[in-house]
């Protein structure tokens, strides 16, 4: 099987193909990305000279470079993690969201259409419990949950959402769609929650926290995640929406504190000190209050349910940060960028 996955150089991306490529060496993996600015070809030197995994660096809104690397490489199935993912960005910057989160999935939707006969095929498109709005205090988000984004980046999701269901409808494209919770883990872009406060813990610089800290995220350990996605490419109908969630729903603030916590331990610093590095900064516009995500049909239907609990995989991911400190200095100073326009500047 010939698996070609879009933003394979991103956070989630990077860790699906560094988990499947060598747990699959049937299957060849493409890797298309346009190596933005949180892409990063280091996160994946494991797999980088498997003969099972090859990269291609296209902007999916690049519709005749996609369309080349289409008839090249004639996937049977199509992973798409590429998106402009930072809520923040999206309110300074919207245009960006809309070219890569709408034109991208469009442009993709059409090459997969005139790539496959009728029925052949399958696009799994992987979304965002974003685009479901703001909870209350209780209740879950399903599969059948009202659309109602609240930023440029869920609204553009939205979009990308209703684009891939209207290609299956329409013109018969196979898809599947699966909406996860908050992903983190190793590998993550530290413009994210997660990662910038452990950064920042390690160089004790503030830590920023908006309002009072009490939106709530349900949690998702990015290889459970991986997991999920890949049971549904393998056992799941098409047509049909999965959610993906961690069962793990925490307030910002206590998300915090048990950062503080735990790098403490692993590091020797005292708790009180960094506890003592918390600021409260005004809150986003359109800041959702929570999210929380009902499992149940996966879990049910195909057998999936995550492995970490949200501590577990909170320290798996501080261990993981504070053992590579290279990858996120290269990431900090821009080492990669350079590295990436002097191998692949003028391809």
């Amino acid at each position: 099987m010939r698996i070609l996955v879009t933003g394979g150089a991103g956070f989630i991306g990077a860790n699906f193909l560094n988990l499947l490529v060598p747990r699959h060496p049937e299957h060849h993996f493409v890797n298309l990305d346009a190596l933005t600015y949180a892409a990063n070809l280091g996160s994946l030197e494991a797999v980088a000279n498997r003969p099972n995994y090859t990269f291609e660096r296209v902007d999916l809104c690049d519709f005749s470079a996609l369309r080349a690397v289409f008839a090249q490489h004639k996937p049977d199935v199509v992973v798409h993690f590429a998106a402009e993912s930072h809520v923040d960005r999206s309110i300074t910057g919207p245009r960006a969201f809309l070219r890569t989160n709408v034109e991208g999935t469009f442009n993709l939707l059409e090459a997969c259409r005139e790539l496959w006969p009728p029925g052949q095929g399958l696009l799994h498109h992987v979304s965002t419990d974003e685009v479901f709005g703001s909870l209350g205090a209780t209740g879950l988000f399903h599969e059948e949950t009202r659309y109602d984004p609240s930023s440029p980046y869920s609204a553009s999701k939205a979009s990308s959402d209703h684009l891939v269901r209207a290609w299956h409808r329409t013109f018969g494209l196979p898809v599947r769609v699966s909406n996860c919770s908050n992903n983190y883990g190793p590998l993550q872009f530290p413009e994210k929650l997660i990662p910038l406060l452990i950064l920042n813990l390690l160089e004790r610089k503030p830590l920023p926290v908006y309002g009072q800290g009490l939106n709530v995220r349900d949690w998702l350990y990015v290889e459970d995640h991986c997991e999920a996605i890949w049971v549904i490419i393998n056992a799941g109908q098409n047509g049909r929406t999965y959610n993906v969630g961690g069962r793990s729903e925490q307030r910002n603030i206590d998300v915090v504190k048990k950062l503080c916590l735990l790098i403490a331990e692993e590091s020797g610093a005292p708790e009180a000190e960094l506890v003592g590095l918390v600021r409260h900064v005004p809150d986003r516009p359109g800041h959702d209050l929570r999210y929380a995500i009902d499992s149940s049909r996966i879990e049910a239907e195909l057998g999936w349910k995550p492995r970490e609990s949200f501590e577990s995989g909170l320290r798996k991911t501080v261990r993981w940060y504070l053992a590579n400190r290279a990858w996120i200095d290269s990431v900090r100073t821009g080492e990669y960028r350079r590295w990436i326009e002097l191998n692949y500047g003028s391809r």
